[in-house]
């Protein structure tokens, strides 16, 4: 295996650790922007911005994931195919979460709800992410899969 390929090859866990953090980056300005918010309308639109970008960034991101990286992950590792299973069953509850959070910003609901919502989404993400990364890290090192970083792992 020559340089270039193994660091390919590697990229598969920097990139999804380096896709996480962006996603963290996100929820905390996502959050910045409840907390600073008032009740006037650039507030509200601003906060309505940030929601909208996470709630796509998190959903592309798993959406790559389900549809390129867990099947060359499940074909390559029969072995992790619970652990598989079990981040999609992630990505459901999350995918619940978000449809609750975008429900709670379109009608407008009151910060304090909208912050409830933020802490249960980013609960389970950070589980989510921690168990993703600790089972995965080893695979994303070797697991050889020609595709699009985007594609893969969602368009941050």
């Amino acid at each position: 295996m020559t340089e270039g390929e193994k660091a390919r090859l590697i990229a598969w866990n920097n990139e999804l650790r380096t896709v996480h953090q962006r996603l963290r980056d996100v929820r905390r300005l996502t959050r910045a922007a409840l907390a600073a918010g008032q009740p006037a309308e650039p507030a509200q639109r601003d906060l309505l911005l940030f929601c909208h970008s996470f709630c796509v960034a998190l959903t592309g991101h798993h959406e790559g994931e389900d549809r390129e990286l867990f099947p060359a992950i499940a074909a390559a590792h029969p072995e992790l195919r619970e652990v598989l299973r079990n981040l999609r069953q992630d990505h459901s509850m999350i995918a619940h979460l978000l449809a609750g959070l975008q429900a709670a910003v379109d009608r407008t609901a009151p910060p304090d709800d909208l912050n409830r919502h933020l802490e249960g989404i980013a609960a389970i993400m950070e589980s989510h992410f921690r168990y993703e990364e600790r089972s995965l890290r080893t695979v994303l090192e070797t697991l050889e899969l020609d595709a699009d970083p985007q594609a893969v792992l969602g368009p941050l």
